[in-house]
């Protein structure tokens, strides 16, 4: 019985983990405008958690200045770029022209 119970709890931990991996990634314009939404807002606090540690790190030392700079923009554009494509996502559908 143990065996058993074991068996289906790693079944569904294959399945949930595949599960993603099956679908593939899919770019917003083939999501739903509701899931494309999702994936851009998830991505964007991941961009501005990114922004945080790198912050974090120059000011621990663990990044010179000028790394900090280049990797500070660098972050800070990915995170306007996705910005603008959160944007373009709600302009879309209220647009007729």
């Amino acid at each position: 019985m143990d065996v058993l119970l074991v068996l289906v709890v790693l079944v569904a931990v294959v399945i949930l983990i595949a599960a993603p991996l099956r679908l593939g990634r899919a770019g917003p314009e083939e999501l739903g405008g509701s899931a494309a939404r999702a994936e851009l807002e998830a991505a964007k606090e991941s961009k501005y958690r990114e922004i945080r540690d790198a912050e974090l790190d120059y000011r621990t030392g663990k990044l010179a200045k000028e790394d900090w700079q280049r990797l500070d923009a660098s972050l800070r554009a990915d995170a306007l770029d996705l910005l603008h494509q959160l944007d373009s996502l709600e302009e879309r559908p209220g647009t007729s022209g």
